[in-house]
């Protein structure tokens, strides 16, 4: 095992909504996550919580480890909520990162003809967390486990744009601490080796007021942390964007996909109206909405 210190980590970085998409990109390169405040207005939020608070209601308990029994989930968010959609996905800072990051260009013969075949990035999946009391904490875990990414030991100046095949985006619903669940990571750990284990003495909180986001590379060691609270609910708006030749998740459960029937001509309606980048970056999301 690599001896390593939680003083010897990254510090992880806070911005503004208006920062500069470059200066997040070179931050996540350096911590593999960091903090942007005031990302969306209350009046947004509000919003949000109407269109999803039903399906909240509506969720079981996961079966199996994976989310507490105490956590409930919404997915399908862009047939669900369009004002999810259009604030926590379509964020032009959240957007632009992911672009500068997960476009991979390719090229190939045609012939005598050397062609470039440039594939952006897709919406991988939208979900809402309702993690309420009693709620134990999560494994720490890499979510590219599920496209197979294989990483070896670099450090920050080593980094090449492309070693990473998603960026995570997590928006406080409600006030988010360290009590009641808040997110955390081990900034760096998108640098490690595959097989080094997490360790949680090296973890990051992700503490946030309703509005603040946070912006994680698939690569980094995170999980929910336990509602250790009598009586909060944390809140979090999050979704997933990968490279655009991967496949997308779909792992869905049955009240969710048998609710999306219902609403699936709605949704083509709602998604008809998205500018086409958008539409294309969802591209197979009519599947996801029918969660």
């Amino acid at each position: 095992m690599v001896a390593r210190l939680a003083s010897d980590l990254p510090k992880v970085k806070e911005f503004p909504a208006s920062a500069n998409p470059d200066d997040i990109v070179q931050a996540l390169i350096c911590t593999g996550g960091v903090v942007i405040r005031n990302v969306i207005p209350q009046e947004t939020l509000d919003v949000i919580e109407k269109d999803v608070r039903p399906f909240i209601e509506a969720d079981k308990p996961w079966k199996g480890d994976f989310f507490p029994p105490e956590t409930r989930r919404v997915y399908g968010l862009a047939g669900k909520s369009p004002t999810f959609f259009k604030s926590v996905v379509a964020n032009p800072l959240y957007q632009a990162v992911c672009s500068k990051m997960l476009t991979a260009e390719y090229k190939s013969w045609l012939g005598q003809k050397l062609e470039t075949s440039t594939s952006r990035p897709q919406l991988n999946n939208t979900i809402v967390f309702s993690i309420n009391p009693g709620a134990r904490a999560q494994e720490l875990h890499r979510d590219d486990m599920i496209h197979h990414n294989v990483l070896t030991a670099i450090t920050a100046d080593q980094y090449e744009i492309g070693r990473d095949t998603g960026i995570g985006w997590f928006v406080a619903g409600k006030k988010t601490t360290k009590a009641n669940g808040a997110t955390r990571f081990i900034p760096g750990s998108h640098l490690w080796d595959q097989m080094e284990p997490p360790r949680e003495e090296l973890a990051f909180f992700a503490e946030m007021n309703p509005g603040d986001g946070f912006m994680m590379l698939s690569s980094c060691f995170h999980g929910g942390s336990a509602n250790m609270t009598r009586d909060e609910e944390r809140l979090i708006y999050s979704c997933f964007m990968t490279k655009g030749y991967l496949r997308q998740v779909r792992a869905l459960p049955t009240f969710l996909e048998r609710e999306g029937r219902k609403a699936n001509a709605v949704n083509r309606k709602r998604t008809n109206t998205w500018r086409p980048r958008l539409r294309r970056s969802a591209s197979i999301t009519t599947l996801i909405c029918r969660s």
